[in-house]
């Protein structure tokens, strides 16, 4: 990871990492206009750092309707030179839509919602639960076995000895973990103690997980709007590989992003692949902040713009 690619190129580290949460608050954009947006991403120079386009189990009938009649508007502009525009998202949507399903009504949706699916590539399912096992015996029993799957509990029941209990659940199933790292209002938002107990749970018993909410930025900070402490994207990075609490909080509350910067690009290719089994993904209403956020740190650039000559 010390040398990055070049211009145009995404580092391993971020392939796949920013899944397309658009429709969800705090973006909350429309359905009609996230799919071509998302289109657009997948044709873009970055499209390996983009998972899939998520959606709620209530809003596949709109997701079918985008699909089938909605026309290319624009795309979220990302990291300046070199974005995907409406053009591109035309071509782009001549291939299955690959979406990830979001489960916040729990195994009650899962057979509907799948049926639901059905038109669309299924990347994965997100499966929200007060009860980890039920959870893991319904994902068992319907999901089909090439689709991936996270299970998410409120984190009231991750707290002191339920974590290890939900944590351990889940290391003899097949399913990730899933962690709400922000929100709407202040308490959303874990501090650094509570989520280095998640994180480092994870590392010791080799179980992946994603991440949602809050995170779509590189560094953590406190936003300037509503005063809410936001975790940064790299800082869970770079505590994924960590297995005591104490060392994995003081990544994540690291704050100096070159600091930051200076470690990812320390990292070995080893590094980045225990990082990347661990920390799958993570859910964002933008993928422009985070792309752009990556660029202001020099861990990524766009491609180089042809000259006329050489097109």
């Amino acid at each position: 990871m010390s040398e990055l690619p070049p211009g145009g190129a995404v580092p391993e580290l971020f392939r796949g990492l920013f899944d397309d949460a658009a429709v969800f608050p705090p973006g909350n954009l429309p359905v009609a206009d996230a799919v071509p947006a998302h289109f657009a991403h997948r044709a873009a120079w970055y499209a390996e750092a983009v998972g899939p386009l998520l959606c709620g189990a209530g809003r596949l009938g709109e997701l079918a309707a985008a699909v089938s009649g909605g026309t290319a508007t624009s795309g979220d502009a990302a990291v300046s030179g070199g974005t995907a525009g409406a053009g591109d998202a035309a071509g782009a949507g001549d291939a299955p839509l690959r979406i990830g399903l979001v489960l916040p009504g729990g195994s009650a949706e899962l057979a509907p919602a799948l049926a639901a699916a059905a038109p669309f590539d299924l990347a994965g399912v997100e499966l929200a639960t007060r009860d980890a096992a039920e959870a893991i015996a319904e994902l068992d029993r319907l999901l089909p076995p090439h689709v991936p799957a996270a299970v998410e509990l409120p984190r009231e029941l991750l707290r002191g000895d339920g974590l290890d209990a939900v944590l351990d659940t889940l290391v003899d199933s097949p399913y990730r973990a899933k962690f709400r790292t922000g929100g709407l209002v202040a308490e959303a938002f874990p501090d650094e103690a509570e989520l280095a107990a998640f994180l480092t749970g994870c590392a010791q018993r080799g179980l992946p997980y994603k991440c949602t909410a809050g995170l779509h930025n590189a560094v953590r900070h406190t936003d300037p709007e509503t005063g809410f402490e936001h975790h940064g994207f790299l800082n869970v990075l770079l505590a994924a590989q960590e297995t005591d609490p104490a060392t994995a909080a003081a990544v994540l509350a690291e704050r100096d992003g070159e600091a930051l910067a200076k470690a990812v690009r320390a990292l070995t290719d080893h590094q980045v692949t225990v990082v990347r089994n661990s920390f799958t993904a993570f859910g964002t209403c933008s993928i422009a902040e985070p792309l752009g956020d990556l660029a202001a740190l020099g861990l990524l650039s766009s491609p180089a713009p042809q000259h006329q000559e050489d097109r």
